[in-house]
């Protein structure tokens, strides 16, 4: 690498634009890796998004992923331009996601400080093996050395060859006023132009070293002098409309014009908009003639891109055209994000203090205008926080894509057959859940491809599809979000589990195997150091991999369930909170101790006698209520609290439905309904089973929130 003369922002832009077009890349990529070959409109997306990478690393100095994605834009130059016969796509798909890897690979040494130091050369040796190979099938001559990508230089134009016909355009781009580095947008699309260019000029003329000049492009826009043999519908075709690209005025000019260099600008700055007033338009036509007297003329050697033999033309990375209102996104530091969401915690804190404050429930005293503004503030709080919350919402998508990339991988190695299927991948969470499950998920997924989906002998042999299925759901309901892995192979070997179990001494002696529920067996696989698969492979085997998948849900307050069907597949449902910030909470009071349960699983309140209660021979008791019988929890017995009410007259019933599952819980005395900021329970305070965190209320005191989940169990 040379001399760095990139800001932090250009890095960041850098950094940012190019992971997007990478997961927009690999999802187009395994969307059709079960293809016979890549649509037209794939080939073309892929070729676009490797040569605006190609062209953003070489303007950042990044060699080797200059190198690598140059060389893969050749390769999809050659597919789209030739079309040959017998493509090897299977082929094809791994070099892509080998070449998505290195990059990836690269920019996560980039964005933690490090030098890209990655060796390009073994994948761009694969890619010109490939090339070559195809070319021989289709009768063609083998590849040229490769021609090195030289970046623009600026210096004088040389005499234009006799005999030659060419075109002088002017090219005037205007970008969206909320675009970022828009010198670093200017350059792509210089670098686009550049193959069809015999000379070119533009202004503001140093975009590259002088970050200064976005800003003048932003408002007077980027303009450029093109001498070319090409026509008006190559340029179109290079530089268009697009995700950054406002607009592009192309005119043809005369040479003398275009000799003129950008002094003759009365032609642009005199465009009349027929929507403008008369006085909009008199002081645009005084403007540009200040601009005339005072404008430098420069001659057409004063800032010139180095040029070329005329090639073909070459495309920004998008070519979509802005439909209605553009919509504006800022990216910004999640750590800040994550300061703002603790603000907007101890804001409602705050609000539930000056609410509840004892000083205003004195009697007689009137609060009417003071009631107005706590509404108002309430409103204002909530709504705040709504946008806040949605702000950190994101789509599970790319989460499930990189599952299906899994898949992929995995079953090439096994030599599995395997159909990966996606629903309700446009599900959102909170952005820290996400970040908590993709290790669960990614076990999970493996577990299905290695263990459960059998061979396709095997598969064949049980009258069953070759090929197999895995399918990655996600929907939420009642304030969590249910994700499920599911596949249909063998399913879970109920024997083969007790078996294992009894070996290391995890069943009673005495209680024989039928004892046991499904449910029961199946929560053996996911204790640390128990696995059923006799071979050890790079996967599984080893008995590890479930114990981590229940660690990291149990986190974030979230559960396990298995279901399995021998000989048909399984499936794991994970279940989780869809936020991990505020929750609508019912506060309850049991002796001195107060608890919060989430709104969304409690069902109704209810009053009962003692004449309603069930008590059994082994000490439970449940309640009847309007003929039905619903088991009941005593908070206070259950964590051994002191001075709560044992008689069931005096206290209330909250009756809980958790996944179809009914209870009641009995509590003292019920507060109300209030917004709950979730605070994790400390670590140094061992787990108690049924409690999922803690949060202050209005009066300063501490509730601890109780895990509905853990409570129905």
């Amino acid at each position: 690498m040379g001399v760095e003369f990139n800001t932090q922002d250009m890095l960041d832009t850098y950094l940012f634009e190019n992971t997007q077009l990478l997961e927009n890349l690999q999802e187009i990529v395994l969307e059709q890796k079960d293809e016979e070959c890549f649509d037209e409109d794939s080939m073309n997306e892929i070729f676009r998004t490797m040569h605006t990478i190609k062209g953003s690393s070489a303007i950042m100095m990044y060699d080797d992923i200059t190198a690598i994605a140059h060389k893969l834009e050749d390769v999809f130059f050659y597919l789209r331009e030739s079309h040959p016969q017998n493509v090897p796509h299977v082929e094809l798909v791994e070099h892509v996601l080998e070449v998505a890897d290195f990059i990836t690979e690269e920019m996560d040494k980039i964005q933690n400080g490090e030098e890209a130091d990655g060796d390009s050369k073994p994948i761009t040796a694969k890619l010109d093996e490939f090339l070559t190979r195809l070319k021989k099938q289709n009768n063609e001559a083998s590849p040229t050395v490769e021609k090195k990508d030289t970046s623009a230089k600026q210096f004088y134009i040389p005499p234009a060859v006799s005999g030659s016909t060419y075109h002088y355009f002017r090219i005037m781009i205007e970008y969206f006023e909320n675009l970022e580095l828009a010198n670093v947008h200017a350059y792509k699309a210089v670098y686009s132009l550049k193959p069809i260019a015999t000379e070119m000029l533009y202004e503001p003329e140093n975009i590259v070293s002088d970050e200064n000049t976005a800003e003048a492009i932003l408002k007077d826009g980027f303009k450029i002098l093109l001498k070319t043999s090409k026509e008006r519908k190559d340029i179109e075709e290079v530089v268009k409309a697009g995700y950054d690209i406002k607009r592009v005025d192309i005119s043809e000019c005369t040479k003398e014009e275009y000799d003129n260099g950008f002094g003759d600008a009365t032609a642009d700055s005199l465009k009349i908009d027929l929507d403008s007033s008369v006085e909009e338009i008199e002081a645009k036509a005084k403007e540009s003639d200040k601009q005339s007297d005072n404008k430098k003329q420069p001659a057409p050697g004063d800032y010139v891109v180095a040029s070329k033999e005329p090639g073909k033309g070459r495309k920004l990375a998008k070519d979509k055209k802005p439909k209605g209102e553009k919509t504006s996104f800022i990216s910004v530091d999640i750590h800040k994000m994550d300061m703002l969401m603790d603000l907007i915690g101890e804001l409602v804190i705050s609000e539930s203090v000056v609410l509840q404050n004892p000083d205003l429930k004195v009697a007689g005293l009137k609060l009417d205008n003071f009631n107005k503004a706590a509404a108002q503030m309430s409103k204002i709080s909530t709504d705040l926080q709504n946008v806040i919350m949605s702000m950190r919402m994101v789509p599970l998508t790319n989460t499930f894509q990189k599952m299906n990339r899994i898949v992929f991988d995995v079953s090439r190695k096994l030599g599995k057959d395997i159909n990966f299927e996606m629903v309700g991948d446009t599900t959102e969470v909170d952005k820290n859940i996400i970040e908590h499950i993709s290790d669960p998920l990614m076990h999970l997924v493996r577990n299905s491809v290695d263990h459960g989906i059998e061979s396709k002998e095997e598969r064949t042999a049980a009258g069953k599809d070759p090929k197999g299925t895995v399918t990655l759901a996600a929907k939420t309901e009642s304030g969590k979000v249910w994700i499920s892995v599911s596949d249909d192979g063998t399913g879970l070997d109920r024997q083969k589990i007790i078996a294992k179990a009894r070996k290391q001494g995890l069943l009673d002696p005495s209680k024989p195997d039928d004892a046991y529920s499904d449910k029961e067996v199946y929560h053996f696989i996911t204790l640390p150091g128990f696995s059923t698969n006799e071979k050890v492979t790079e996967y599984s085997g080893r008995g590890v991999g479930m114990d981590v998948v229940i660690s990291d849900i149990q986190k974030i307050g979230g559960t396990l369930e298995i279901e399995s069907t021998p000989g048909c597949g399984s499936t794991m449902n994970l279940k989780i909170p869809l936020t991990l910030a505020i929750i609508d909470g019912i506060v309850m009071k049991v002796g001195n101790s107060s608890f919060v349960i989430e709104a969304g699983v409690v069902k109704e309140f209810v009053s009962v006698k003692q004449d309603m209660m069930i008590h059994d021979p082994d000490g439970t008791e449940s309640v009847m209520i309007r003929g039905e019988v619903y088991p009941v929890r005593r908070i206070g017995d259950w964590y051994h609290i002191s001075g709560c009410k044992e008689n069931v007259e005096d206290g209330m019933m909250v009756i809980l439905e958790v996944e179809g599952k009914q209870i009641c819980l009995f509590v003292d005395t019920l507060i109300g309904k209030q917004e709950i900021v979730v605070k994790p329970i400390p670590s140094y305070i061992k787990k108690v089973k049924g409690l999922s965190g803690c949060t202050q209320l209005g009066d300063g005191s501490i509730a601890l929130i109780l895990d509905s989940g853990g409570i129905v169990e």
